[in-house]
């Protein structure tokens, strides 16, 4: 008797449903893409020196950030989990991201180090889903939530032309976004291998 194989998933991803791609949600993360040159543009307006374009610029950066909240939020709640979802939203996210730590790192309100430690850790995420996914689409963790808080409030604080004690608050939450994410990245690289290792034992064992 031939045994059927297992069905290979992520212990954490959100089941898959039959929704079309165009929905709501992944609108939102679409959204959240186009803002990204937006944000730049606001945020080296006049060399990036002027209070009130810093202002605009982390205007656009919290409302591009709240629709992360929302597309995922809107997608489970309605049945709208897609693939195109699980790997767009990602990918949306860490381009908002990029943009915003190398934009601040390039205006110096931030050093490289950081910039370069935190994107080499999201492209990284990034190379994993699409290493696994003909076995399984890996989905943000809570860990990785927390991380994608923290940092976002961190990156916000930066934009602001802040000083004094609020530049330490936005250096307490950008080294806690730093350390959550260290943590998390290799959350990530197990739970890859894992997903790869159970995804090559079933077409073994078909």
């Amino acid at each position: 008797m031939v045994k059927t194989p297992p069905v290979t998933t992520d212990p954490i991803a959100d089941p898959p449903s039959r929704a079309s791609a165009w929905n709501i949600a992944n609108g939102l993360t679409m959204f959240r893409l186009l803002l990204v040159p937006v944000f730049i543009a606001a945020l080296f307006h006049s060399g990036g020196h002027r209070t009130d374009w810093r202002i605009w610029a982390w205007a656009v950066f919290a409302v591009a950030s709240i629709t992360d909240r929302f597309d995922g939020d809107i997608a489970r709640r309605r049945n709208l989990v897609t693939e195109f979802g699980k790997l767009a939203d990602p990918i949306a996210d860490k381009a908002l991201v990029g943009a915003a730590l190398v934009g601040l790192s390039v205006l110096g309100e931030l050093p490289w180090w950081v910039t370069v430690l935190i994107l080499v850790r999201e492209v990284g995420v990034t190379v994993l889903r699409f290493w696994v996914i003909r076995h399984g689409v890996i989905a943000a963790s809570r860990g990785g939530k927390v991380k994608t808080l923290l940092q976002g409030v961190a990156i916000g604080l930066f934009v602001l032309p802040l000083s004094g004690w609020l530049h330490g608050v936005a250096w307490a939450f950008m080294l806690a976004a730093i350390a959550v994410a260290l943590v998390t990245g290799a959350d990530y690289v197990a739970r890859a291998v894992r997903l790869r290792r159970v995804g090559r034992a079933a077409r073994v064992s078909t």
